[in-house]
């Protein structure tokens, strides 16, 4: 392995030696053989271990690693050293101070004009504040959601009491809860949950809390709903918009549209192009339709959820066989 870097490739360094370039370096620095044996550590190395010198070389590397994740920081280095794909692993090394703290490990291969490689050098970087910070702000999240959710019940109840007290606001009342609901049943779906919370296998995607907020009408289990096209994440700044309007499509059509007859079909394609996500809502087989004479509150609702809340569009094509919606919002609203 060279152990300078000439003037003529770094100029401004002039003629200093790998060793010192490495040991001047914030982070730990380690280099292997081809085959994945290490004979190099840095100084920062060392101060961060308090391994003596020469200890960790060859395999002895493996034993700073927390017992948990041993195995897995193998298999991933023996991956690259199969492949030659760039290693990358977050990892708990042990500490002079005898805790194992979060360590960001990091390496590349050095060919030589041939293309085989003749050594690889890695970095190891102290990541540890920084993941309990993220672990501390992950459960204030899922906490503070988790109030949000419960606001939601609480609202619906007090709209419940409040309809008790005044009949002749039931009908109102009926519509408020239900529109309550599927604010909740949208936010619980995309909110963020532990692993013990979670309602469903994976990240949260568009499909399935469509379905999700489809649920409670038996269209959907009858076949007569159906989510068909593209696919994408979606959280809770997305949900919630995207949730209300859809209830709203499904409460108009249950109402007036094509799930007001046992022959009537909606049909609701997505399409992803270009950062732009499409969404068709598109019923077919109810009772003829014509446009209203003035916007009604529902109407106005959804607008202020894609267009205010996702700077989105929404569009209305009261067709004589169905009435078709189009929304179109860019893929980064609804989802960071």
């Amino acid at each position: 392995m060279p152990t300078t870097f000439d003037q003529t490739h770094s100029p401004r360094i002039g003629q200093i030696t790998f060793r010192q370039l490495a040991d001047a370096m914030p982070q730990m620095v380690w280099s292997t053989l081809p085959d994945g044996s290490h004979d190099y550590y840095n100084a920062r190395w060392y101060e961060f271990t308090g391994a003596p010198a020469g200890s960790t070389d060859g395999e002895g590397w493996n034993d700073m690693f927390h017992p948990d994740d041993q195995e897995r920081a193998w298999g991933i280095w023996r991956h690259s050293l199969e492949t030659g794909e760039p290693y990358e692993i977050e990892y708990r090394l042990r500490h002079h101070s005898g805790e194992y703290r979060w360590t960001l490990g990091r390496a590349l291969p050095v060919r030589d004009e041939d293309g085989t490689i003749i050594r690889w050098v890695g970095t190891c970087t102290d990541i540890h504040e920084q993941k309990e910070i993220a672990s501390m702000n992950a459960v204030l999240s899922r906490e503070l959601s988790h109030r949000i959710k419960n606001i939601f019940a609480v609202i619906g109840g007090i709209i419940g009491i409040s309809a008790r007290q005044f009949p002749e606001m039931g009908e109102l009342a009926g519509q408020l809860q239900a529109r309550v609901a599927s604010l909740g049943r949208a936010h619980d779906y995309a909110r963020p949950h532990s692993e013990e919370s979670a309602p469903h296998i994976g990240s949260p995607m568009l499909k399935e809390m469509l379905r999700q907020l489809l649920q409670p009408y038996p269209a959907l289990d009858e076949g007569r709903v159906t989510i068909e096209g593209d696919d994408l994440k979606i959280d809770d700044r997305g949900a919630t918009p995207i949730g209300l309007a859809f209830h709203e499509f499904a409460t108009n059509s249950m109402k007036y549209g094509a799930l007001s007859v046992p022959e009537g079909h909606v049909g609701i394609v997505i399409t992803v192009q270009d950062e732009k996500v499409t969404i068709i809502w598109s019923e077919t087989g109810g009772p003829p339709v014509t446009a209203p004479a003035e916007s009604g509150f529902g109407t106005q609702l959804t607008e202020i959820a894609i267009d205010g809340q996702l700077g989105g569009t929404i569009s209305r094509d009261w067709a004589a066989d169905g009435l078709r919606i189009t929304v179109e919002v860019l893929a980064n609203r609804l989802s960071r």
